[in-house]
């Protein structure tokens, strides 16, 4: 009998919301409420999202994000801060048990079991992609996703980007940059150190078809069977309790 996981599509959304959804599948799932859960989403509008420890004043030009339009939010997951494209990227979560066989006390060990399901999934679509310590998916050396990771409650969740396609002027505009000539130089940097499924296989791919292509990486990776589900009533109303926190000043700019 094929282990079955919840699959769940939520589409576009804007940053609050996803990182309380996140959060309360998470602790749906550590009340047993709902069954491991692997969700991808979508950012409406762009955002950028900081790493749990960072100081949002440190590494977000929020005049930039006003004047394009882009949100800006904190994670519960530690890692940098990460530019959320509405067209160029798809993203994951992974919502297991910390006692599941795929989780392992090594942290390092666990980023690699899990980020498999990506590589599968991008290897599927013609893309040799390889996973690289420390969480990181390349392509010929160059970083196609990359993922964060917090443990708690006796549940593991991991969320992370796979970039269809990349922005690097954009990227650069959100993030604070001490000057135009190292703001250049780091544009030039991430054109030779990032890659895209688009840029990679020189054609446009749907979301549809990354998305195709990635569930038969995670059920290949894990051994399990994705089952489309929805949301319990218990996620949606603490989802609504824990946007407040997501999109207030107290938790984004705390120090």
């Amino acid at each position: 009998m094929v282990e079955e996981w919840r699959f769940l599509d939520t589409g576009l959304h804007n940053a609050f919301y996803n990182m309380a959804l996140d959060e309360a599948i998470a602790i749906a799932k550590t009340k047993n409420l709902v069954p491991n859960t692997v969700r991808f989403y979508r950012w409406q509008p762009s955002a950028v999202s900081i790493g749990y420890f960072q100081s949002m004043e440190d590494e977000v030009d929020i005049a930039a994000c006003n004047e394009w339009r882009v949100d800006y939010v904190r994670r519960v997951t530690g890692g940098g801060a990460v530019y959320h494209d509405k067209e160029g990227e798809l993203t994951y979560s992974i919502i297991v048990a910390e006692n599941h066989r795929l989780i392992s006390k090594d942290f390092q060990e666990t980023y690699q079991t899990l980020c498999s399901s990506l590589v599968q999934g991008l290897n599927l679509l013609g893309i040799p992609a390889k996973f690289k310590q420390i969480n990181d998916i390349v392509v010929s050396e160059k970083k196609i996703s990359g993922s964060a990771q917090t443990r708690k409650m006796g549940i593991v969740l991991q969320h992370g980007t796979i970039l269809r396609r990349v922005n690097p002027t954009l990227m650069f505009t959100i993030l604070k940059v001490p000057n135009e000539k190292i703001r250049d130089k780091l544009i030039k940097n991430v054109d030779e150190r990032v890659t895209s499924v688009e840029r990679y296989l020189g054609k446009e791919v749907s979301f549809e078809e990354l998305k195709k292509a990635l569930i038969n990486g995670f059920e290949k990776a894990f051994q399990i069977k994705l089952i489309e589900g929805q949301l319990i009533d218990f996620e949606k109303n603490l989802t609504d309790k824990i946007i407040k926190k997501y999109s207030s000043d107290d938790w984004n700019f705390r120090k």
